[in-house]
């Protein structure tokens, strides 16, 4: 699919989750002051989300990128559920980023799954920033 013309399309809007049990939170919000401070719109949805609310988010607020912050290991679990809820809701032009404690061993299987893009610690905002809006689908 091209890419858009940044230009003509309304702001980013991005939705920003913690799944599971985990209960740090600092990072998901540093991304999402990022996000937003880059000019795009954000919704945090805060600590443990289900798959199914994450999903549900996405649909009722319109969003072109999932951000999920993962730190507890239960990406193999909530990530795969959260892929197979977006397809069984035909949400195919929403994209999911995925960042956290992701050892190496498991990046492959998660882009396999769809995932866009893979952040482990040490990625900078605007490498971020920077993916999402070269990656920005048309609607």
């Amino acid at each position: 699919m091209p890419k858009a013309d940044t230009a003509t399309l309304p702001p980013i809007r991005v939705l920003v989750a913690k799944p599971g049990l985990d209960g740090h939170d600092r990072g998901a919000k540093v991304i999402a002051r990022a996000l937003r401070d880059a000019g795009m719109e954000v919704i945090y949805t805060g600590l443990r989300q289900t798959p199914e609310q994450i999903v549900n988010a996405a649909l009722q607020e319109d969003v072109e990128f999932i951000g999920l912050s993962i730190l507890s290991g239960a990406h193999t679990a909530i990530v795969p559920k959260v892929m197979e809820l977006l397809k069984q809701k035909e949400m195919d032009d929403v994209q999911v980023v995925l960042g956290g404690i992701i050892p190496d061993e498991d990046v492959v299987e998660m882009k396999r799954l769809g995932v866009a893009a893979v952040f482990q610690p040490g990625t900078s905002l605007e490498s971020i920033t920077t993916f999402i809006r070269g990656n920005r689908r048309s609607r």
